[in-house]
């Protein structure tokens, strides 16, 4: 008898505006072209997410769970892993990635685990591997809350607590002596959890990252010891918000309305000292895609990946995650989003906006026993 397909499972965790799209893009392209099959399933509070439609954009197979985590929508996270396991007419996937929401934690016991547990048969589970960013890895594990209060950084340390490895990413931007300090912050607080320093944007140490992962054996196991009332009250001082608009008119530069759209965003917040912790824009239009974003109040927006078209019309999709209420959130973006279409006399349609702070974090299953 055939014995069943058995698919990798790779979840990689990080705090808002890591780079968990930037690196799952570029392991699914390094996995394709050692001529493996692969899926993506994206994650986030709310429908429109930039991530989903960057990835389908750059012809990966992707399902998307919406409005919660994947640990409160268990359930629907196992029902897209069998929509892409049994897509009509395909071979299934032999590795299918998973970015969890950035705001989530306790993954291991509420993903992992049951996963393991409950579906030994269907799936393997690589090690789990959180990214850090720099800008604001640095200022909290320092001592500092990275412009965000301390409930909000609780996050982002327990999110490090569970990692099988940290991926110190965008080691291109840091000199050697800036990535050591940061590496030297992450051995003081998790002296056994091994750092790897990667760049998902250039693939710097993506070789050490494919062979990490490449590992069986005793992963997936840190159970945290978590306060979930601190955990619930720093995810809900965040403003989420995602809004998808049309722009029509007179001939423009797409990557320009992208990149102005977040640079007055930014320069918005920064008035009412609101912290960023992801800012991003997607503009699609006739196969062409860009996007811009921002991951932090004191770096510079990038214009990740350029669509170098010129447009008379495109598909605008804004995610941002801001320590601010989110109804002023939704006023900032929406005012934003008209100057700059005012700007080129261009026609602005607002679809839909979303705006909100997350719930309580409600998982499905919490196995605090590993196996």
């Amino acid at each position: 008898m055939p014995q069943p397909h058995s698919i990798r499972y790779v979840m990689v965790g990080g705090f808002l505006g890591a780079g968990k799209t930037t690196t799952l893009a570029r392991l699914a392209k390094r996995y394709t072209d050692d001529g493996l099959r692969v899926g993506i399933v994206t994650n986030d509070q709310a429908t429109d997410l930039v991530d989903t439609n960057s990835l389908r954009q750059q012809g990966f197979d992707v399902g998307e769970v919406a409005g919660a985590c994947f640990c409160c929508h268990f359930n629907e996270l196992v029902d897209t892993l069998g929509s892409i396991k049994d897509r009509p007419g395909c071979e299934p996937p032999d590795v299918i990635l998973a970015e969890p929401v950035g705001s989530c934690t306790d993954l291991v016991a509420t993903v992992i685990q049951p996963l393991k547990q409950l579906y030994e048969a269907d799936f393997t589970i690589a090690p789990y591997c959180v990214i850090l960013k720099p800008s604001h890895g640095r200022k909290i594990l320092g001592g500092g809350t990275g412009g965000f209060s301390p409930k909000a950084a609780y996050i982002l340390e327990k999110q490090l607590e569970e990692a099988d490895a940290v991926l110190l990413n965008r080691v291109d931007e840091l000199s050697a002596e800036e990535a050591d300090a940061i590496a030297a912050l992450v051995r003081e607080r998790f002296p056994e959890t091994p750092l790897l320093r990667v760049s998902a944007r250039t693939g710097e140490g993506f070789d050490a990252v494919q062979e990490f992962l490449s590992q069986d054996g005793d992963f997936g196991r840190k159970i945290l010891d978590i306060d979930y009332d601190v955990y619930a009250e720093g995810e809900a001082e965040l403003g989420w918000l995602n809004c998808s608009a049309t722009v029509e008119g007179p001939a423009f530069a797409l990557d320009d309305v992208l990149t102005e759209t977040i640079e007055r965003l930014r320069d918005r917040l920064s008035v009412d000292g609101a912290e960023t912790a992801h800012l991003k824009a997607i503009g699609l239009w006739e196969g062409f895609y860009g996007v811009a974003n921002l991951i932090s109040s004191d770096t510079p927006v990038e214009l990740s990946l350029p669509s170098r078209c010129e447009a008379t019309a495109a598909e605008v999709i804004v995610n941002a995650r801001v320590a601010i209420d989110p109804h002023t959130l939704r006023d900032h973006v929406e005012r934003t989003l008209a100057a700059v279409a005012s700007d080129r006399s261009l026609n602005l349609d607002i679809r839909q906006t979303q705006a909100f702070r997350p719930g309580r974090p409600v998982p499905v299953h919490r196995m605090a026993e590993a196996v």
